[in-house]
């Protein structure tokens, strides 16, 4: 996403929340690569819109791994950060997320693990003294070797999808960390397509919703 289409990522504003969809190899904010991130572009985006002197306030509540794309919500002031992400540690932030898997799966299953990161190299692995990570997922369409899922995140761990699906040897389609079947010039398919939580002013159940993208190998499923 170039700095000046921020406008077209756009799917909610009010005075307290920004809800965007992030584009995929968009880091949310600043990593060693130095490359545009979009918590920066945002910030400009607000700076510039609203004639905002100095630095513009933008909290990040959750993430998302670079190479994923979907919708992401920020809070516009420290109060709303604060309310979202409490909602995140009381789990009334809901997100969902369509992946794409590779080899045989159940229809619907709960997977459960401990993950703990290596901060150093920054993978995740599967490890006893992990923290403990949740997911639900159904099956909805399979095509070959490729399942298209619908997965309800529990836990929000660093990566944890993509690890919880791989350790089952279920890789996500295009994982460049995770999957050793996955060549340099495809793109992780995993999508963040439903965020739901509370505003965090009026109280108000925000549900936003993005359709399945229109690449591949999500558009061989629609």
């Amino acid at each position: 996403m170039e700095d000046g289409k921020v406008m077209n990522s756009i799917i909610y504003e009010d005075n307290h929340i920004i809800v965007v969809e992030k584009k995929e190899n968009i880091p949310v904010q600043e990593d060693e690569s130095h490359d545009l991130d979009l918590l920066s572009i945002i910030k400009k985006y607000l700076k510039e819109k609203y004639n905002k002197p100095g630095n513009v306030y933008l909290g990040l509540v959750h993430r998302l791994d670079r190479p994923a794309s979907g919708i992401m919500v920020f809070a516009k002031t420290s109060k709303a950060a604060s309310r979202l992400s409490e909602q995140i540690r009381n789990k009334t932030f809901n997100k969902k997320y369509y992946a794409i898997v590779e080899g045989n799966l159940k229809n619907e299953d709960t997977l459960k693990d401990k993950l703990l990161k290596d901060k150093k190299n920054n993978i995740v692995k599967v490890d006893k003294n992990g923290k403990d990570c949740e997911l639900s997922y159904k099956l909805i369409k399979k095509k070959n070797n490729l399942n298209l899922v619908d997965i309800d995140l529990k836990t929000g761990r660093s990566h944890q999808i993509r690890v919880q699906f791989s350790s089952r040897n279920n890789p996500l389609f295009g994982d460049q960390k995770y999957n050793r079947n996955s060549s340099s010039g495809q793109q992780l398919a995993l999508f963040s397509y439903s965020i739901s939580f509370y505003h965090p002013t009026t109280k108000e159940l925000m549900h936003f919703t993005l359709p399945l993208p229109n690449r591949y190998p999500f558009n061989i499923f629609k």
